[in-house]
């Protein structure tokens, strides 16, 4: 099968991002949200990201024109899923919401169409079903796609085998490097990892250990990294970071989840609302005497 036209569901933060990477490396984007609001910020979050791109001499103004005009943005189901050889979902991290979703989407997609979800932390064969077509359906989770660039294939065990081969080769297409985990895992390889460091980060805190500052200055002194775990939650997202931890039965995990809703409540969701445990465009774990 050859891919051709691509579908994003979910015009948030990574959906822009993997929806531009697709659109720069040649390919037909169909971009499907329920607002407009949210069309327009993913929107306005690509031409920033291109601005960037030119300016680190990666692409040319030309290709980024070119780029753009490769992606449709849509609030019509129908249409967003029309001609689709691929669908890659970014719905907000809440199992009911995405049910619905692959309730549509499964029933509009084309019989040829490749279903894949880039949640974070949920499994696959918790959608397969509702989507209709369990064989068709695939974990294809993307990170930063411009900074880190793994993406992970995560069959659930109904998924048909043939499909992995497709989406490594999607996944390079598209200058990213496939990893393929196995059997599945909540929160895939990296996020598992991850997952342990933001939560001993978030017991720190929440158990009045140290502050932000001094949690982030530990772990980038001693690993030689340009940032912490708070940096990081701040470049995740502090509402993304919540709906997983929320979710979690743990009382640490709902410690931390009850820290980080008192930021969502402020507006405060990390670098792109300009704050959450720190400060943008210029956070104070940036600054040269911050690790002095």
């Amino acid at each position: 099968m050859t891919i051709q036209n691509v579908c994003i569901l979910g015009a948030g933060t990574l959906g822009s991002r993997v929806a531009l990477q697709s659109a720069i490396s040649g390919y037909q984007v169909n971009v499907y949200d329920i607002t407009q609001k949210a069309l327009d910020g993913s929107f306005e979050t690509m031409k920033k990201i291109l601005n960037q791109l030119q300016k680190a001499n990666a692409i040319t103004e030309d290709e980024a024109v070119a780029s753009l005009s490769r992606i449709l943005f849509t609030l019509d189901p129908e249409k967003a899923i029309a001609n689709a050889d691929l669908v890659n979902e970014s719905v907000t991290e809440e199992p009911d919401i995405k049910k619905k979703v692959w309730k549509q989407f499964g029933a509009l997609a084309p019989e040829k169409t490749i279903l894949t979800t880039n949640t974070s932390y949920m499994l696959a064969s918790m959608f397969a079903e509702d989507s209709g077509r369990p064989n068709k359906f695939c974990a294809f989770h993307f990170h930063d796609v411009f900074y880190s660039r793994v993406v992970d294939i995560m069959p659930h065990p109904g998924t048909d085998p043939e499909l992995i081969p497709i989406l490594e080769k999607f996944g390079r297409s598209i200058n990213q490097v496939p990893v393929l985990v196995k059997k599945e895992n909540h929160g895939y390889i990296f996020n598992s990892m991850l997952l342990a460091l933001i939560g001993a980060a978030g017991k720190l805190l929440t158990n009045e250990v140290a502050e932000v500052e001094a949690i982030d200055k530990s772990w980038m002194v001693n690993f030689h990294m340009p940032m912490g775990p708070f940096g990081i939650l701040d470049s995740i997202g502090l509402d993304t970071a919540w709906h997983v931890t929320h979710n979690r039965p743990d009382k640490a995990s709902q410690a931390f989840a009850a820290l980080l809703k008192g930021y969502i409540d402020q507006g405060k969701l990390g670098e792109k609302t300009g704050e959450g445990f720190y400060t943008y465009p210029k956070p104070r774990y940036k600054d040269p005497d911050f690790v002095i």
